[in-house]
């Protein structure tokens, strides 16, 4: 691919403009495509997404999990050897690995993008995994306009697992938060329990991680209880314990079987 490629981004809303409005700030040609957000500066509208896809060297899909398939059903007959398609949507490895069946029949390459960060801050700067035939190409093009890319396999579906897998900690510990400062708001003490999360997350290390798996399997009798407690609080105060709940669960499967779960 040239130098300064020519992009199509599918999708223009918040993480779509982003990452489009930095290509352009980078020197590539962008074209874009959304049936309800006009174009960011310097990026011409197409009038749908074929049209955008047609004079792309690699186009974009930064749309959303249900309409993926659509959308890669929709541009695959004007893609063509030599073209990239890569689709920067969270989904499912099983949908990743549909997409790339539909493109691959064209010719063209597919990359299954898994972004790691919120777009709307970092933009074209977003830390990324990749996977699929089209990883090695994603990541030389998109390294030189920017964009931290780390290959992780050859298969679609790859870069998709590893990121879920990380969302199961990440959107987890985001539940966790909500339900405990929950709690805390209805016993009065918000105003000390929102520090303490604040300075156990940023001193959090190596041995805290330990401590969270190694410990769980050691203690898991002693924290059924501990977890129990929470719940049955959780209740007085009318608050509902999802988090706790399933953790008193977790730990209670560890302390039937010793195996962790």
């Amino acid at each position: 691919m040239s130098e300064a490629p020519a992009i199509a981004v599918l999708g223009l809303g918040e993480a779509g403009s982003a990452i489009a409005a930095d290509l352009v700030r980078g020197g590539a040609s962008v074209v874009g495509f959304d049936p309800a957000r006009q174009a960011p500066d310097g990026v011409e509208g197409m009038p749908d997404a074929r049209a955008a896809a047609e004079s792309a060297d690699v186009v974009l899909s930064v749309t959303s999990a249900p309409v993926a398939l659509e959308i890669a059903e929709t541009v695959a007959p004007v893609l063509a050897e030599g073209r990239l398609f890569a689709d920067l949507n969270t989904a499912a490895p099983a949908l990743k690995r549909e997409l790339a069946a539909v493109v691959e029949r064209s010719g063209a390459g597919f990359a299954d993008v898994a972004l790691l960060r919120g777009v709307s801050d970092w933009g074209i700067g977003t830390p990324s995994l990749v996977s699929g035939s089209g990883a090695e190409r994603f990541a030389e093009t998109f390294r030189r306009l920017g964009m931290p890319v780390t290959v992780v396999g050859p298969a679609a579906g790859e870069a998709a697992a590893r990121k879920l897998a990380r969302s199961v900690f990440m959107k987890g510990l985001a539940a966790a938060v909500g339900e405990a400062l929950a709690a805390g708001e209805r016993l009065g003490c918000e105003d000390w329990l929102r520090p303490d999360i604040e300075a156990t997350l940023t001193g959090a290390d190596a041995r805290l991680l330990r401590r969270l798996v190694e410990g769980s399997r050691t203690h898991a009798a002693r924290r059924v209880e501990e977890m129990a407690a929470a719940v049955a609080m959780l209740e007085e105060l009318g608050v509902e314990p999802r988090v706790a709940a399933a953790s008193e669960a977790w730990l209670r499967s560890l302390a039937e079987s010793g195996v962790p779960r």
